[in-house]
C-alpha cells in the first residue's frame, strides 16, 4: 500500500520561503509516477503547483513557476517543495499525490500552512 506523507512547519512569515516534504512509502519515488503538490486555499478550489516525474524532470503551475522548485531525495523516496516570497495568499492546505496516466491515485493527509507575521 502506497502512503504519503507530507511534513514540513505551520507556519512561515512573508518573504520567507515555504519548504514542505513527502515522504513515500510502500513505492519507489523513482518509479515511472509522477509526483505533485497540489494546494487549496481556504474557499478556494485545488490548485495544481506542479510536478517531478520519476526521471527528475519538473514542471510547474505559469502562475507560481518564478517562486516554486520541487525536488527529489531518492535516498529518502522523498519530494519537496520550496515556494519563495510567500504571502497571505499562500495560506493553503498542501497536498503531494502521485499521479499515474494523468490520474492522481493515492494522496497524503495534507498539511495546513499559514502565512502570517
Amino acid at each position: 500500500q502506497v502512503q504519503l506523507q507530507e511534513s514540513g512547519p505551520g507556519l512561515v512569515k512573508p518573504s520567507q520561503t515555504l519548504s514542505l516534504s513527502c515522504t513515500v512509502s510502500g513505492g519507489s519515488i523513482t518509479t515511472n509516477y509522477c509526483w505533485s503538490w497540489i494546494r487549496q486555499s481556504p474557499g478556494k478550489g485545488l490548485e495544481w503547483i506542479g510536478y517531478i516525474y520519476y526521471d527528475g524532470s519538473s514542471s510547474y503551475s505559469p502562475s507560481l513557476k518564478s517562486r516554486t522548485s520541487i525536488s527529489r531525495a531518492t535516498s529518502g523516496n522523498q519530494c519537496s517543495l520550496q515556494l519563495s516570497s510567500v504571502t497571505p495568499e499562500d495560506t493553503a492546505v498542501y497536498y503531494c499525490a502521485r499521479f499515474h496516466f494523468g490520474a492522481a491515485d493515492y494522496w497524503g493527509q495534507g498539511t495546513q500552512v499559514t502565512v502570517s507575521s
